[in-house]
């Protein structure tokens, strides 16, 4: 049995067919079980990282867990790899590409970096067995332009020049089926990149492609863009700066290293960016 967590979520929810393909049993746990469509065959539970009480429940009878941290915040993971340790025996944590190999977790100066680091140093120090996976920029990131893509053929935003290694969520995921259910990734930290640099700018253009129309960047100041985001209830006021400055400092910072663990992991090469487009044109399409 494996406790996918995150079910409903990018990566998560990709996770739970090829786990149900090999014929393994899956518990898929989410928040909101009634809100969501989640594969057949899998068993749906409603469970919260954030009530670790809760979570024992969720964890009975399992034997690995894929784990998903959505806090930026590491003080929870202590409790969480407690329930953990009291069933399970492996974990497959979806870290953050922003650790740094060799710099203590107080040393990182990325906020996301420096918590994802001590969820990584906890789990390590745990006694389970574990696999991380470290993904660079997630191509479903893109979806934040979903809404201006729908309503017209401009997408406005800040540091359209920031090259980005776009990372299919599918990849993510069959990575992570690979360390859930076979030998040989056991204390692996994987770095995991899509097949090339794309700048926010060539990404908006690719996504037109996909689409069949023209689509171009027009580029905001920060504060600007700063203003929008602060305006949209969606996105938490907390996280602008740390966006911002995450950006800028990408944009100073030498280009991502492309990588081709996704290729040595899983044997298939990467998915293109294009690729991505095509699988969600429909999010970007208009009624």
């Amino acid at each position: 049995m494996i406790l996918v967590t995150g079910a409903s979520g990018n990566v998560g929810g990709q996770v739970l067919a090829p786990l149900l393909e090999r014929g393994i049993r899956v518990r898929a746990m989410t928040r909101t079980p009634e809100l969501v469509r989640l594969p057949e065959g899998a068993e749906v539970v409603r469970g919260d990282l954030a009530d670790p009480e809760g979570l024992e429940k969720c964890l009975d009878g399992v034997d690995a867990v894929f784990l998903m941290w959505p806090f930026h915040d590491a003080r929870p993971m202590t409790a969480v790899l407690e329930a953990i340790n009291r069933h399970a025996r492996r974990v497959v944590l979806l870290s953050s590409g922003a650790v740094q190999d060799g710099l203590a977790p107080d040393r990182h100066t990325d906020p996301v970096g420096r918590s994802h680091a001590e969820v990584e140093r906890l789990l390590r120090q745990s006694g389970l067995a574990w696999t991380v996976l470290r993904p660079s920029t997630f191509a479903a990131n893109a979806l934040w332009w979903a809404d201006q893509i729908r309503a017209g053929d401009t997408v406005a935003g800040p540091y359209g020049a920031v090259p980005m290694a776009m990372l299919h969520e599918a990849d993510i995921a069959a990575v992570a089926v690979a360390a859930l259910t076979e030998d040989g990734h056991d204390r692996a930290c994987y770095q995991l990149t899509g097949p090339e640099l794309l700048t926010q700018t060539e990404q908006v253009h690719i996504i037109g492609q996909a689409l069949g129309r023209p689509l171009r960047w027009q580029e905001l100041s920060r504060e600007q863009a700063r203003r929008r985001l602060l305006d949209d209830e969606s996105f938490p006021d907390s996280f602008v700066d740390v966006l911002l400055d995450g950006y800028a400092k990408m944009l100073d910072a030498p280009a991502p290293t492309l990588t081709r663990t996704v290729e040595t992991v899983t044997g298939t090469p990467a998915r293109t960016f294009h690729q991505w487009a095509l699988d969600h044109a429909e999010q970007f399409s208009r009624q």
